[in-house]
C-alpha cells in the first residue's frame, strides 16, 4: 500500500511543483498550458504575487515528491520530508485560498471564473494531501 500511496502523492505533488516551476521560469508556457491566466487579464497586484509565488514554490513544494518517493521506496526517511512538506502544502493552500477570496471580495480580477474554480479545487486537494501526509508522519514516527 505504501508503494501506491507514495506514487500518488509523488505525482500530485510533482504536478503542483512543476506548475509552479513553469509558471515562475516560464510565463509564457505557463498561460499556454493554462496553468496562469494572461496577465492583462488579471489585477496587476495578483500578477505580480503569482509571480513571487511561484518563484518561492519552487523552492520548498519538492518535499512532498521527495517524501512520495521515499514512501514508495520504503524509506525511513519519509516521514520527515512528509512534516516538513505536508505544513508547506497545508500553508500552500491555504494562503492560496483565502487570498484569491480576499481578492474576489474587493471585486479583483483573479482570473476567469472557470479557471478560479478550477484553482480552488487544486488548492483543496493540494490542502487535504499535505495534512493527510502531516497525519501520516506523525503516526509513523510515533509508532
Amino acid at each position: 500500500m505504501n508503494i501506491v500511496w507514495g506514487l500518488f502523492v509523488f505525482a500530485l505533488a510533482l504536478l503542483a511543483w512543476g506548475g509552479q516551476t513553469i509558471s515562475w521560469l516560464a510565463p509564457n508556457m505557463a498561460q499556454a498550458l493554462a496553468l496562469t491566466e494572461r496577465e492583462e487579464d488579471v489585477e496587476p497586484t495578483y500578477w505580480a504575487d503569482g509571480r513571487g509565488e511561484a518563484a518561492w514554490d519552487f523552492f520548498t513544494l519538492w518535499t512532498v515528491a521527495v517524501a512520495g518517493l521515499l514512501l514508495a521506496l520504503d524509506a525511513a526517511a519519509w516521514p520527515y520530508f512528509g512534516l516538513i512538506g505536508g505544513a508547506v502544502y497545508v500553508y500552500f493552500a491555504g494562503r492560496g485560498v483565502l487570498t484569491r477570496l480576499a481578492m474576489q471580495r474587493r471585486g479583483l480580477r483573479i482570473g476567469a471564473p472557470r479557471n478560479v474554480r478550477l484553482g480552488y479545487g487544486f488548492l483543496v486537494v493540494w490542502g487535504l494531501m499535505g495534512l493527510a501526509i502531516v497525519v501520516a508522519a506523525v503516526m509513523e514516527l510515533s509508532s
